[in-house]
């Protein structure tokens, strides 16, 4: 791949890169089509992820981008730089609060600028309800933007907090936590097979009680899911095979009704399609952006198959079972039978919503336990994004500044990446495939803490089986070594570097970032003399000691967090991951900030899209789709807000 694809802009806390799609130009102009259409349904969520993510998010970026568009050739000053950086900042967190760490942002530039410019602005572009006056508006968006009380997290997970009032994620209107818990505690029933209650509607209250207002084509984000029905009902024309009508017919059917019994359908249908090289996930598909863990935000991926890389994902998948059995949990809570496991490496070739710019390297879906259970699930490791990460960081000198030693160094260098991805896969298709849950635990037994716990057992069963001489015997490692170099930097991140993603003086929020620190101090306290923090020439490193009492460790943890999921041990959940995964030493935080910002790395990285452009003839027919790959992150997200402005 050619450099240009990895040198990205450079703003706040974040890189951009881009990512490329190798095998485009082999697939036919029906596949081609396909792709496109598919990635027009993808970008046309991009505005319910933003009012999801905060009601005032749309506004406030329509508001931003008038006044950028108008004065970005006629003003130059620091104060319309900072601005120009807010806004990037809201494109890429679809909104005012930071895409991972959940809370809000504040500008560096003043309320008074800012006015000025919005005065100066035509007042047709502005975002102005019917009848509503400039002031009005300054009036209700400025102490979002400005105040730092005001809104301040996205997602507050602060144990004991009410975390409906405190988040402030629009899935909820005028409730409590205790009333949105009691109100769909009434819904579920001992039928494994009930639906996910609640997953795609905002739970608000009026005169009348308690309501849903349900996201689909009539309801709730109506405007936005026309266009993505329309644009699904174009792939058809296009699809590979029957199998893949049946799901689009389906996600159209979800769409337009907002049935969750039809959406498990369509899981059902999604789980069991293997036939053909193009794939998708659309939909409101993911609940960590809820406190509560029980709403999902919208999000879009188009997928290519890599059908050489996806040899190493099939040997994993079509061994599922010896790795079930074989799981160092409880045989209480292991699966008997493995049904529908399956694993492609594939390329993103459009990416929206929750999953843009910032983005998953694996993804395993569907979510629902019993579909799980009965059906199987897929997973996917998206190797164009993976190669772009590794590729970004080379030469950046963050090994040699928090390696502790150059075999060390070496091993990683050697096995790193190779490593990475096996980890990704074990984690997707094993361990987020694996375990299941006793008779008559619900899925939400764990609450708040449910996205934790889930997170470290599918990297606890990748940790464990990735030492596993299974996978030399399997052909997927070549050295007995090679996994030292997983263990050595998923350690050195869950015990250090993945601080330079929290703030001064704030705690661990996000559920993927408590999950690796949980793990990282649980191993820490009952392993000490396998792992420890020293100090060497005056800075603090993570060394190993022992790397075979290290898989115990974690094959020890890993029975705990599945007996934790399977039984729905709320009291367990909570103490496993107050007590490891939430504080942070602040000394070594200060530490490794510093370290950090000695090498002007950005901790963040998201992506841009290629614009998909169609080819036709002189009779109007199209005859090809090319890639562009030179638009810019302002250009690319200048022209979404036009072109896919759906709410």
């Amino acid at each position: 791949m050619d450099n240009f694809a990895y040198a990205g802009e450079r703003f706040a806390d974040i890189q951009i890169l881009r990512y490329q799609i190798r095998d485009f130009d082999t697939l036919s102009l029906r596949q081609k089509c396909y792709v496109y259409c598919l990635s027009k349904a993808t970008l046309y969520g991009r505005d319910i992820t933003f009012d999801q993510f905060g009601k005032h998010n749309l506004r406030i970026r329509r508001l931003l981008e008038a006044v950028y568009v108008n004065f970005k050739d006629r003003v130059h000053s620091d104060e319309f730089d900072a601005l120009e950086v807010y806004l990037k900042r809201v494109w890429f967190s679809s909104g005012i609060h930071h895409h991972y760490g959940c809370e809000k942002f504040l500008p560096s530039f003043s309320e008074t600028f800012l006015r000025g410019l919005i005065y100066e602005t035509d007042v047709n572009v502005l975002p102005l309800h019917d009848g509503e006056s400039v002031e009005d508006m300054i009036d209700e968006l400025f102490p979002v933007i400005f105040n730092p009380e005001i809104f301040p997290k996205r997602v507050n997970k602060n144990n004991g907090d009410d975390l409906v009032l405190t988040s402030s994620c629009n899935y909820y209107e005028g409730v409590t936590q205790q009333e949105v818990e009691e109100f769909y505690a009434a819904k579920r029933t001992d039928d494994k097979r009930q639906p996910s209650w609640g997953l795609n509607s905002t739970l608000v209250k009026d005169e009348g009680g308690l309501k849903e207002l349900v996201w689909k084509r009539e309801g709730r984000y109506g405007r936005a899911i026309e266009q993505i029905v329309y644009w699904l009902k174009r792939a058809e024309e296009y699809v590979e095979n029957d199998s893949q009508r049946k799901v689009i017919s389906l996600l159209v059917d979800y769409y337009e009704s907002g049935s969750l019994d039809i959406f498990d359908r369509y899981s059902v249908e999604w789980v069991k399609l293997h036939e053909g090289q193009i794939d998708f996930i659309n939909g409101f598909i993911e609940v960590y952006g809820d406190p509560l863990g029980i709403k999902a935000s919208w999000e879009g991926i188009v997928e290519i198959k890599d059908l050489v890389a996806t040899k190493r994902t099939a040997i994993i998948s079509d061994n599922a079972q010896w790795f079930e059995d074989h799981s160092p949990v409880d045989s209480r809570f292991r699966k008997k039978v493995v049904k529908g496991v399956t694993a492609n490496v594939v390329q993103a070739a459009m990416l929206g919503g929750d999953e843009y710019p910032s983005t998953a390297i694996g993804i395993n879906l569907p979510n629902a336990d019993w579909i799980r259970a009965d059906y199987g699930s897929k997973s996917v490791t998206i190797s164009n994004l993976t190669e772009a990460y590794d590729l970004a960081a080379k030469g950046n000198g963050f090994r040699e500044e928090f390696v502790i030693d150059n075999y060390t160094k070496e091993l990683i260098d050697r096995w790193g990446h190779l490593c990475d991805d096996l980890h990704t896969d074990l984690h997707e298709c094993l361990g987020h495939g694996s375990g299941q849950l006793l008779d008559g635990v619900s899925p939400d037994a764990l609450q708040a803490y449910g996205s934790t716990i889930e997170e470290a057992r599918a990297d606890l069963y990748g940790l464990y089986y990735i030492a596993d001489p299974k996978l030399l015997e399997l052909g997927l490692l070549t050295s007995p070594e090679a996994y030292k170099a997983n263990y050595y930097t998923y350690l050195m991140n869950g015990l250090m570097t993945q601080l330079v993603r929290i703030q001064p003086g704030h705690q661990i929020e996000e559920a993927h970032m408590r999950n690796r620190a949980m793990i990282a101090h649980w191993i820490l306290e009952h392993y000490g003399q396998a792992v420890e923090l020293i100090r060497q020439d005056g800075k603090t490193f993570a060394r190993i000691n022992d790397y075979e009492q290290l898989r115990m460790g974690f094959a020890e943890l890993l029975a705990e967090v599945q007996r934790i999921k399977s039984e729905g041990d709320l009291s367990a959940a909570r103490q496993i991951v107050e007590r490891y995964a939430v504080a942070v030493d602040e000394n070594l935080h200060e530490e490794v900030l510093t370290r950090y910002s000695k090498l002007k790395i950005a901790p963040y990285k998201g992506f841009l899209n290629p614009r998909m452009l169609l080819v036709k003839d002189d009779s109007g027919n199209v005859v090809d789709v090319k890639l562009d790959y030179t638009e810019s992150y302002t250009e690319q997200m200048l022209r979404y807000s036009h072109e896919y402005a759906a709410l």
